[in-house]
């Protein structure tokens, strides 16, 4: 696998919510990331894929909540999100897609 396919497969899509869009007043952009991607890792992805300068990463792990499927027991995927901070003067369109 080439540098580029592994920096490609550390960001899996872009989290777009009420809270995410907050997040954006200050200049902050929310992906989900790989579970063993760390903030090193993330920083490189984010800056090679989009050509951009990186400020800070900051990430948070939510564990999946048990719930029912059709009436059985099951479990959602535990989820990393990566809160990526960009210089002023950097922006990404996270409406178009990767």
């Amino acid at each position: 696998m080439t540098a580029m396919a592994r920096l490609l497969d550390v960001i899996r899509k872009p989290v777009v919510t009420e809270k995410s869009t907050l997040a954006s007043a200050n200049n902050a952009v929310v992906f989900e990331v790989d579970m063993a991607a760390n903030k090193p890792l993330i920083r490189e992805a984010v800056e090679t894929v989009f050509k951009v300068k990186v400020k800070a990463v900051n990430t948070v792990v939510t564990r999946g909540k048990t719930k029912r499927f059709r009436g059985r027991p099951g479990r959602r995927k535990d989820v990393k999100k990566a809160y990526v901070t960009l210089q002023d003067g950097f922006t990404i369109d996270v409406s178009t897609g990767l």
